[in-house]
């Protein structure tokens, strides 16, 4: 699942007229970097769920075809229904059984998706991919008690690191959610790891929280520049989609 349906009112006026998965950035809408990694990952199903000009949303996208993915599509009312709210609609999409990945649509990061495939452990309800604190988020999120994939998640501790917005999580986990409940995901997450239920592992490669028009285009401007140094971008390394 991809998260779509913020407002993105940090990236105002920009986001007045599209919605901001669909902004550029290196030359694609931000939201096709990430159904370009699932693809190559060999990630089929995907949903996304929209709120805000979301209607721009699934006619740039349709149904995936063109990236080897089925696309399918989870309206909320205008202002949303928050992060777990949000999954917790889209549930009858994703399936009461299984795992799944759910990333946030408003970050650009290089971690590899296929690893979601074997990161939840047995018993766990989440597994959060951490990544060092950014200059905008000195004090994080999460203690992370091991660097090894599996480490525990804890509400505090001494190695304290950021979410990157990228989450394995179980149905289970938004059982108490009534659909189209606003509902957020933090006070789900700390109970969950008082139970010792999450796992998380933190990822050193590049990752950004495109939330404001500055972070875009210096992401932009990143990522054009390894364009016109001849550096393949991460998607350019696998072959085309």
């Amino acid at each position: 699942m991809i998260l779509a349906a913020g407002r993105g009112e940090r990236m105002r006026p920009l986001t007045d007229r599209i919605p901001k998965p669909l902004l550029p950035v290196g030359g694609k809408p931000l939201i096709v970097w990430h159904l370009e990694r699932l693809a190559q990952a060999g990630l089929r199903q995907v949903v996304i769920n929209h709120a805000h000009l979301g209607g721009q949303i699934e006619a740039a996208l349709g149904d995936g075809a063109r990236w080897g993915l089925s696309i399918r599509y989870s309206a909320e009312p205008e202002g949303a229904l928050e992060t777990a709210g949000g999954i917790a609609n889209a549930l009858p999409l994703l399936g009461y059984e299984d795992p799944f990945l759910v990333i946030n649509g408003d970050i650009y990061c290089d971690w590899d998706v296929a690893r979601a495939l074997a990161a939840l452990t047995a018993t766990g309800l989440a597994h959060l991919v951490l990544v060092p604190n950014p200059p905008h988020h000195p004090r994080g999120d999460f203690s992370l008690t091991g660097m090894e994939v599996g480490g525990d998640i804890t509400a505090a501790g001494a190695q304290v690191c950021t979410f990157s917005g990228i989450g394995i999580y179980r149905p289970q986990l938004f059982a108490d959610i009534r659909r189209g409940e606003r509902a957020q995901l933090a006070p789900l997450l700390r109970a969950a790891m008082a139970a010792r239920k999450v796992s998380g592992e933190l990822h050193a490669g590049r990752w950004t929280d495109v939330g404001t028009p500055q972070r875009l285009a210096e992401l932009d401007a990143e990522l054009g520049s390894l364009s016109h140094q001849g550096i393949p971008s991460p998607m350019q390394e696998h072959g085309d989609i």
